[in-house]
């Protein structure tokens, strides 16, 4: 199950046009009108409805391997890696911020600690999960045939999951989602483990809040 394959696959579902078109209103559409306020409708709810549709999905889809969507049995290879690379990123932000922007450095925990902790908590679970099934589950598995390779699905992951951000209104957002979006589509792709991806996910997020970045993240959305 490790490795999931992107590769030419016959398209025996939906035809290509109203792939096409999907990927589009889901992808595309839908944050752009978030971003010009279309729907004056919270995030967070948003995100949970579309999460729901695409794991409704993926559970009536019998080609689709439900061990994707959790799977932590590959957790033990992985952690290594993933626990060596963010400490290195980590490192870097924390000094890039104390030298560049001191003033943001620790301003969530140092205002809002009892805050700060429910969001440590609550973000790999309302946030987090949520996101890793929109945008790895279901994108890689409903959209294979439209990406036909495996680098073309990451770019995919990582664009859709970047341009989402544009409703937070600053660079740094569609930037640093960029990045991490291919982070975690390759993780997906290289484990098959939804539960693998989304913990990456959830230590570069909860790290964004802790050391000061958290504010890109969600000014401008509401």
């Amino acid at each position: 199950m490790r490795k999931i394959l992107a590769t030419s696959i016959q398209l025996t579902g939906p035809s290509y046009a109203v792939l096409i078109g999907e990927f589009l209103m889901l992808f595309v559409a839908l944050p752009l009108a978030f971003r010009f306020r279309v729907f004056p409708f919270p995030p967070i709810p948003a995100l949970w409805i579309l999460a729901s549709y695409c794991l409704w999905r993926l559970l009536s889809d019998p080609t689709f391997d439900r061990r994707l969507i959790w799977n932590p049995q590959p957790l033990p290879q992985y952690l290594p890696k993933i626990v060596l690379l963010f400490a290195a990123f980590a490192a870097a932000a924390t000094a890039g911020l104390y030298f560049l922007r001191p003033d943001l450095l620790f301003n969530f925990v140092r205002r809002a600690p009892l805050l700060w902790g429910f969001v440590m908590v609550l973000y790999p679970i309302a946030s987090v999960y949520p996101q890793g099934i929109i945008y790895r589950a279901f994108l890689f598995h409903r959209y294979r045939a439209v990406f036909p390779n495996t680098m073309l699905l990451i770019l995919a992951s990582a664009a859709a999951f970047s341009f989402v951000h544009i409703i937070f209104r600053n660079p740094i957002a569609i930037v640093l989602t960029f990045t991490g979006g291919l982070l975690f589509a390759w993780r997906y792709q290289q484990s098959g483990s939804l539960f693998v991806s989304s913990l990456e996910h959830a230590l570069y997020g909860c790290l964004m809040f802790t050391i000061g970045l958290g504010e890109y993240f969600y000014k401008g959305a509401r």
